[in-house]
Order: structure tokens, then sequence, then C-alpha cells
């Protein structure tokens, strides 16, 4: 894969409206039988756009939902509709590599999920839909490198936390100029609080979603953000959740608030916004949710360049700690048995020259308190300290560990030591803490330094800490990682200016991170 930013994708951008026109034109592609099956249907039914995911060097996930009324359970008749899809090696469709017929369920929101097969490794193609006469807006997608592949580069933009009420989802515009080969989103893709009139967006509905429909309803209304949309539709998405995607610091099957959710209903509440989360998401069949439960944790390969382990960090954890002496316990668990054998196993036996860990919350230590002792976040990695220090001894032994996080709306990169309480401990690995893309808006930046300013000689691995909104950007080869913290001057209105707050650098073979 390759960091420049390709011709192909700018006239793919100038040449949209030009090429949606000749694919309406261009029915030669669908199939008869699928076409004589068509009931009519309402008008729109692509409101919501299309997205991929998940890159394989052979294949991809191709993503639609039809709903032409988005905002009110989706508008669909309740029946399985057949839609026609074709992905092709050319914006023009002139030279389809696959096509088929996907039926869009009812039971799934009429939510379509396409697993191509087949195609190239480390190249692009362009896909659309149709159904009912009506044809999707095209999408531009890429597929991993081949699995021996040693050589190349791979850029990747890491973004997380849009809060639809704190403002517009600006930074997408930048990064689409930036043209990533993925984009790799840690959590709170939706947050469910209750509408306000606060911010400058105001949530769907008359409160916090609980129900399937109310939670369809919030995802529809965030990927009706335009930069949300062109940037699902310019590249591919590799996607995990947080916490808000169903219910503020929520562990297994404990609510944030037990006393006011029974633990019944917040299964069902589970249930439903697991439901909503794969309806909406660019993933695979192993992520169809199995009632309260969904497979998130997952492994991708990017030749021998890079391994990505992604984490699921809610549905496995016991309930947050209240206490220092309950976040040292060793009973604590932010991953569960199973699958922290797995992320070990993955880790210890990888071919690749970077293995990158996608947690959705902070790895390396917060501590609160100026001086004497320590305060931590318990929500975070610090609140499972047995863990979190066992894995990163474990981090000594593995080849090149880079962290990618979100959760914090901050920029926080930091090296990874094997023991926080000595600052000379040995550095294993960086973390980026990536900012969030809306979530506490145009933040004030005097007040913000003025408060953690004063705890960087407590936290001596910050190498630097920042609240602009925006994403991370890293350009990979088998030298080393460079990575730009790309910022946008607002995000309560719906432009922007971007740029570059800070350049870093982790060199292979040496842990941690510095700055450029």
């Amino acid at each position: 894969m390759t960091g420049a930013i390709s011709p192909d994708r700018r006239r793919f951008l100038t040449a949209g409206a030009a090429v949606l026109g000749a694919a309406a034109s261009a029915q030669l592609w669908l199939p008869g039988t699928a076409r004589a099956a068509e009931n009519a249907l309402p008008d729109g039914v692509f409101s919501l756009g299309v997205a991929s995911g998940d890159p394989l060097p052979d294949g991809i996930v191709l993503w639609t939902r039809l709903a032409p009324d988005p905002l009110n359970g989706g508008g669909m008749p309740d029946e399985v509709v057949p839609v026609q899809w074709e992905i092709a090696e050319d914006e023009r469709f002139r030279k389809t590599a696959r096509r088929g017929v996907a039926q869009a369920r009812p039971e799934y929101g009429h939510s379509v999920h396409v697993d191509v097969r087949g195609l190239r490794p480390d190249r692009s193609y362009w896909y659309r839909f149709r159904v009912g006469g009506q044809i999707s807006p095209p999408g531009r997608t890429r597929t991993a490198p081949h699995p021996r592949g040693k050589g190349g580069s791979l850029r990747i933009a890491l973004a997380s936390c849009q809060n639809w009420q704190h403002g517009y989802f600006t930074p997408y515009a930048d990064m689409l100029d930036q043209d990533p080969d993925f984009v790799l989103f840690v959590g709170d893709y939706i947050y469910e609080s209750t509408p306000s009139s606060a911010g400058p967006r105001r949530h769907e509905g008359a409160g916090e979603p609980y129900t399937l429909e109310q939670y369809r309803n919030r995802y529809a209304q965030y990927r009706s953000d335009p930069d949300l949309a062109a940037m699902h539709a310019n590249a591919p998405w590799v996607v995990t959740f947080d916490d808000h995607e169903v219910d503020n610091d929520w562990a297994g099957e404990i609510p944030q608030d037990p006393a006011k959710q029974p633990h019944d209903a917040f299964v069902a509440r589970l249930t439903a916004a697991f439901q909503a989360y794969y309806e909406h998401m660019p993933v695979r069949a192993s992520a169809v949710p199995d009632g309260p439960h969904i497979q998130m944790y997952r492994r991708l390969e990017f030749g021998r360049l890079a391994r990505l382990n992604v984490l699921d960090t809610r549905q496995f954890r016991t309930d947050q700690a209240t206490t220092q002496e309950g976040a040292q316990s060793p009973s604590m668990t932010m991953l569960g048995a199973e699958q922290k054998q797995w992320l070990l196993d993955g880790l210890h036996d990888s071919p690749a020259r970077w293995n990158i860990v996608a947690s959705q919350i902070m790895m390396a230590e917060t501590d609160l308190q100026i001086g004497d002792g320590k305060l931590w976040y318990y929500d975070a990695w610090d609140g499972y300290q047995v863990e979190r220090n066992a894995l990163l001894g474990e981090f000594a032994d593995i080849r090149n560990p880079v962290v990618l996080s979100g959760d914090r709306h901050l920029t926080m990169i930091s090296d990874l030591r094997t023991d926080y309480s000595d600052p000379e401990s040995d550095v294993v690995g960086a973390e980026f803490v990536g900012t969030s893309i809306s979530s506490n808006g145009d933040q004030d930046q005097a007040a913000f330094h003025a408060q953690w300013d004063p705890l960087m000689p407590d936290n001596p691995h910050w190498k630097l800490i920042d609240a602009h909104r925006g994403y991370h950007l890293f350009d990979i080869d088998r030298h080393g990682i460079d990575a730009q913290v790309r910022v946008v001057d607002t995000v309560v209105r719906p432009t922007a200016s971007a740029s570059t707050l800070a350049r870093l650098r982790v060199e292979n073979g040496r842990p941690g991170v510095e700055l450029a």
C-alpha cells in the first residue's frame, strides 16, 4: 500500500457525479432475474451511503443499508429485498472484477454486508449497489498487500470519539485529502446521550436509545454527516467499539448505573445496541451478534509489514475498580482469559515488522496527582494494573509493539514502560492516544494546558499532550513509523482549516517514540 495521494482517488472525487450518471444508464451488469424480482421501493434507499472494511489480500467487505426514511426506523417494507452489487478495477466500472446479488433482510435493518473474495492484493477497487432502479453512490476501497510482501508502505488514519452534539465531523474532510490506505476507528462512533440544545447540533429522538429502532435512528443520524459519509466511501475502515455505542462506562453485562438498569433490561439494551452496530458497520459475518454478545476482537495482516490486533476492551472486563487497592487486584481483567491468550499468541508468533494493537482505551499510565502518590482513571488500563503490567512485560519480547488508542478526547503520546512506578524502567513500546473527531468540541487550549502541564513531571513517559480536535496519521515502512497529529481549527462550524500540530517518529528496533 502507499501513503501518497493517488491521482485515481482525486479523479474519482471530482468525477463522482459523472460516474453516477453513467452508472444509471449502464444496466448490463444487473442480473435479469434480480431485476424482475424487485418490487417498487420508496425513493432514497441509499440515503446512508456506502462503506467498505476489514481488507484482506484477496477480499473486502462492502456495506450499505437500505433506508429511505433513516431517522424513523428506515422506512423499508417488511420483506427481503435483493440488492445487486458490483466491484470493478476502474472508476467507470468498465472492468468488472466481481458482481452478485445480496439479500437485504428486514431482521437486519435491510443492511447489506458482501464479503467479496477473489480480488488482487494491494490495489484499489470501485464498487456500487443497485435496487429497484436506484443506484448507490460509488465507493472506492483497497485490498491488503500480499501475505508474503515484505516491502512497501502503509498509511493509517486513527480516529475515535465523534459526538454529534459537540460538533461537525470536520477532521474527515482533511483525512480524505490525506488518502489513507485504511481508517482505524477505535470507539465511540455514536453517543447514546440524550438530546441537548447546548451544542451546534442536536441528537435525534427524545432520550437515550434503548431499543433496536432507537439505536438504528441514532446511527442513521451520524451517518448523515457528509464528511463522515465521504470518508467511508473512499477508504476501507477497520472498526471496534468502546462504551458510548451502548452505555457510558459499561463493563461486561454491568451498566453505568445498575440501580437504574436491572440486569435483564441491560442485556436487552446490549442486544439492541450490538445488532444496530453490526447493521451499520462494514464487518464480516463473524460479527453477527448472538444476543448480548458480538465477536469483535480479530486480527488483520498487511503483508510482512504490519499485523493489526483489534481488541475488545468492554465485553470481557470485570467491573471498574473504585479504589487504588481495587485497581491493583490480580482478579481484575480487561481482556478476559481467552482474548488475552489470543493477543499474546498473535504477538509472539507474528512474522510482521510492526505489531500494532488497537486498544479502545489508554494503556500508558495517567497519574493525576501532583507529587507523591498516584491517582488513576479506573476505566482505562490504569484500573487493571496487574494485567496491564504483565502485558507490558510481554512487550519486551515482541518486535516493535505500537498501541493505537482513543477514548480520552486528547492527544496523549507516550513511551510504554514495564513499571510506571520506576521512571527508569525499560521502554518496551509506543502508544498514540488519538484525539477526538468532535467530542469536547473546541476546547480552551490555555485552560487545558493550565490543568495538564503541571502533571507532566509526574508522567515523564508522556511525549506530547494536546486538546485540539482531529486525528493521527501514520506512514509505516520497514524502517520506521512517521506520525502526524492532524488538527482542525474548529468543529462548531461545518467547514474547518487543518494543519499538522506535531510530527513524531518510531524507529524500527528502538522502543518508544520521539518528536521529529
